[in-house]
């Protein structure tokens, strides 16, 4: 009996070790290479709010980069930050390479805020970044999928996943906008 307890200790304590090591565990912790190239430290963006979007150009939702931009130079600053995630994981709708990505960004919608080299969300090649966003036992939050391109993950002050945003839900509903101006 007192090693059957002895192993029930042991197993608590190592799930709450585990628990504690998981819940400390923040997008703060990803380094990427933004589409020009250069080193994007995540680390940087403490103290904001995060919305992270898988992006694609050629995808009936690829007009949200236009609301997007909108939501980015009205609150766009200091606090809150968009960052574009280009991948082609959905029926090849994001078929070009960094530079033509961006380009097309910026030509088609004048976007400034970042955008990140061209990544996969989904799948055996799946970027860390997206493992973190999609699994509770990384994000120690919720189990989430990305559904279809431009689907938004919101990250608080904390660089704790706050909520996933479905890909038809525009950038620019009253939830999301909810979130951004809200004291959390």
């Amino acid at each position: 009996m007192k090693q059957f307890l002895t192993l029930l200790v042991l197993m608590i304590a190592s799930q709450s070790a585990f628990a504690q090591e998981n819940n400390d565990q923040t997008i703060f912790q990803f380094k990427v290479k933004n589409i020009e190239g250069e080193d994007f430290d995540f680390s940087s963006l403490k103290g904001k709010k995060v919305m992270i979007v898988n992006t694609a150009s050629k995808c009936g939702l690829t007009p949200q980069y236009k609301q997007l931009q909108a939501l980015y130079d009205k609150y766009g600053s200091e606090d809150f930050v968009i960052v574009g995630f280009p991948a082609n994981n959905f029926l090849r709708q994001e078929p070009g390479t960094d530079e033509e990505i961006a380009v097309f960004c910026e030509s088609n919608y004048g976007v400034t805020f970042p955008i990140m080299s061209k990544i996969s969300v989904k799948g055996k090649d799946m970027h860390p970044i997206y493992a973190f966003l999609t699994q509770a036992t990384k994000n120690g939050v919720v189990n989430s999928s990305v559904s279809w391109n431009f689907q938004k993950y919101l990250i608080n002050p904390d660089g704790r996943l706050a909520r996933v945003v479905s890909p038809r839900t525009l950038p620019d509903d009253p939830s999301v906008i909810s979130w951004i101006e809200s004291n959390e």
